[in-house]
């Protein structure tokens, strides 16, 4: 129930339980960022940690050699391993890659939302200027939602039941800001209306399972872009939604990017999305960055082997033949015992050419082009000659 002038009555609780934006996968609250801090000792054979400046660049968000592994019973599992890029103000990065690639882990680990008795996290996190993973757990939990938010794939597991849209998005804002709790409502029903829900000030005070899973989501994004964050994470935002749906999604996505001037990441498996909105792309493999650039160079001049097989399964309507999908073959690796060398050497129909470079060493990434880069042992000139004369003539 709301109070005549549309707010949240005073029996509810001013700290909403963690439950929103803040819950972490296994439905507790989040632990922070860093596992491996500055003050904190590692574990023998673990890497030690250490920061230095700021990296060079333009990038409001700069990730360096950034690795989430966790212990479990099986072993040690390596989600995350070696990953740097760099993010400026006003772009979109599109991570993509088969599920366990590491895309949702890297997401988490930005936000700080592993909880530290689980993952093992080192490299550095630097959102303009500051540098995430040795911050005390306290301030990344400060940043989380001020210059920082996310947008889950299901709205409705990340949102807490028991309160109603609004309070939640009053709550998001007032941790924020020292305003009142009528200051709080009014720019809830703002950002509601903002984002393409009608009847914004009666959609207020109904509960998460009211919506539909497309105003769901638009709750959500409302609840995620309330602060106006410099930096928002989208993690598969179109999942289980229908096409149009979809489609109207990506565009609200899209146009609030515009409005805000924020750096944006969307974390998806599906190339129709990316190629939507995204002006840069990271492909990602085994918790690795196998290629990266801007999308329009990926979607027409790829140069891994892995990205040709992300392309060739994917759907299209403007086909001339009706040919069968060409699907990457096999399977992902486990992420406890990685192949040696080239982690999709297993699975890679050209391995054979790299004259066994590609079983025993690991690829680093390297520039092929400008501001292209791939993690490919193929020589450069037969990269370029199977792209134009095996790949794309099938596309």
């Amino acid at each position: 129930m709301s109070t005549t002038d549309g707010s949240v009555p005073d029996s509810t609780p001013d700290s909403v339980p963690d439950g929103g934006p803040d819950r972490t996968p296994d439905g507790g609250t989040p632990g922070g960022g860093a596992v491996l801090r500055k003050d904190a000792p590692s574990a023998p054979g673990e890497p030690v940690l250490t920061v230095g400046p700021a990296p060079a660049g333009d990038g409001y968000l700069s990730v360096r050699d950034l690795r989430i592994h966790f212990d479990t019973d099986d072993g040690l599992v390596k989600s995350v391993d070696g990953l740097s890029f760099d993010l400026p103000r006003g772009r979109t990065l599109g991570i993509v890659g088969e599920s366990g690639s590491g895309k949702s882990v890297t997401s988490l680990g930005i936000m700080g939302l592993h909880r530290t008795a689980r993952a093992r996290i080192s490299g550095e996190v630097w959102l303009d200027g500051e540098e995430l993973v040795s911050a005390h757990p306290d301030h990344v939990r400060r940043l989380r939602g001020r210059k920082m938010a996310m947008i889950f794939q299901d709205p409705l597991s990340a949102m807490h039941p028991y309160y109603t849209v609004g309070a939640q998005i009053v709550e998001a804002y007032r941790v924020h800001h020292k305003v009142s709790r009528k200051a709080a409502t009014d720019r809830a029903v703002e950002m509601l209306d903002r984002v393409g829900i009608p009847e914004p000030k009666k959609r207020f005070r109904d509960y998460p399972h009211q919506f539909s899973g497309g105003m769901r989501q638009r709750a959500m994004i409302a609840m995620a872009l309330v602060n106006n964050p410099e930096l928002l994470i989208a993690d598969e935002p179109t999942t289980a939604l229908d096409v149009t749906v979809q489609a109207q999604i990506l565009d609200l996505i899209r146009d609030l990017q515009k409005e805000f001037g924020s750096a944006v990441i969307m974390i998806t498996h599906d190339l129709g999305v990316v190629a939507e909105v995204a002006d840069d792309l990271l492909v990602m493999y085994a918790g690795r960055a196998v290629e990266r650039g801007t999308a329009e160079t990926l979607f027409t001049a790829p140069r891994h082997p892995y990205t040709w097989g992300l392309l060739g399964s994917m759907p299209r309507l403007d086909r001339e033949r009706l040919d069968r999908l060409n699907p990457v073959k096999g399977t992902p690796p486990s992420l406890i015992n990685v192949p040696s060398g080239c982690a999709f050497h297993p699975r890679c129909p050209y391995a054979a050419l790299t004259g066994g470079a590609a079983e025993t060493d690991v690829p680093e990434l390297r520039e092929v082009g400008p501001g292209h880069l791939a993690a490919c042992h193929l020589a450069d000139d037969e990269s370029v000659r199977i792209w134009t004369e095996e790949i794309e003539p099938k596309l």
